[in-house]
Order: structure tokens, then C-alpha cells, then sequence
């Protein structure tokens, strides 16, 4: 029962309960874009379509120098959980650059890795074991990574987090 909040400039803002929605909305404060009308909200006074999607009426100010915090299950998300070093699934992260030799906890630095691999190359640099990565480990971007609860997004915000992409 969660609702994509975009600002008026229809860039996706937050996730927020249906509820935390409802109350934008009675207060006139954003307009429902889409709605589940199966499943309406039926208060004392009259019923509600539940929002799915609704937009602010006024602009919120967001800074964009918003930098994703580094996790274990970010660089396994972002990597789509396949090994950067063989190409099989993927349960561990290895740093690049080993942490012995000075290697960074960085989005640069870390990729997903499977077991198999992780033990192999221990505390060496893939070029000393002859491997070679898949892709270039980069920082994540868009706005499933910045807002919380949009890697779980519903069929009917995807048109909505594609163009913020």
C-alpha cells in the first residue's frame, strides 16, 4: 500500500504510504494521477480511490548531490547479483584493489563476486591472476538508488521512474 510522489516538475520525489498520500491530496496539497479503484478507502464520510501515483501542486527543491550509500546489497543489486570475474551468480562482494593494499570500501572498487572466485583471489589484483572484470564497477544513479522502496516498484510507476532515468 505504497504511493510514488512526484514534484510538479513530474520528476519521482518519494515513496510514501497510501494513507501519508491521501492527506496530500485532501489538503490540496498534490492530485491523484492514478488511482486503484478496486481497492477504494472508505472513511466516515464518503469512500476515496487509493492513490498510486499522485503530483505535488507546488516544486520541492531536491539537492542533487545525492550520493547513494555504499552497501554489501547495493553492489549485488547493481551488479544483478552475477560474479564480475566468471559470470556465475553471485552471493559476496570482492574489492578490486585489495583492502591490504590499500583499496577503498567504494562503488569503484567493490563488485559482486561468487564464492569460488572471492577465495581464489584472496588478497591479489585480477590483473596478477590473469582475470579480468566484465563491466567497469561504477556508481549507481536514477532514481530507484535514491529513493528508498523503488527497487520494489509497482507495474504502474515504471512510466514514471523510466523518465527519471
Amino acid at each position: 500500500m505504497r504511493t510514488l510522489v512526484l514534484n510538479a516538475g513530474y520528476e519521482p520525489l518519494a515513496i510514501v504510504s497510501f494513507r501519508r498520500a491521501l492527506v496530500l491530496v485532501l489538503n490540496h496539497k498534490a492530485t491523484i494521477i492514478e488511482a486503484d479503484a478496486e481497492h477504494p478507502v472508505t472513511g466516515a464520510d464518503a469512500s476515496y480511490e487509493r492513490p498510486l501515483v499522485i503530483v505535488l501542486g507546488r516544486y520541492v527543491r531536491m539537492p542533487r548531490t545525492r550520493r547513494v550509500p555504499v552497501t554489501r546489497r547495493g553492489v549485488l543489486r547493481r551488479d544483478a547479483f552475477t560474479c564480475a570475474y566468471c559470470g556465475l551468480p553471485a552471493n559476496t562482494i570482492d574489492h578490486v584493489l585489495p583492502r591490504s593494499r590499500g583499496g577503498a570500501g567504494s562503488w569503484e572498487n567493490l563488485v559482486a563476486c561468487c564464492t569460488r572466485c572471492n577465495n581464489q583471489k584472496a588478497d591479489r589484483t585480477p590483473r596478477e591472476m590473469g582475470w579480468s572484470l566484465s563491466w567497469a564497477p561504477v556508481p549507481p544513479r536514477g532514481a530507484t538508488w535514491t529513493m528508498r522502496g523503488a527497487d520494489r516498484a509497482l507495474p504502474s510507476w515504471e512510466q514514471y521512474l523510466e523518465q527519471a532515468a
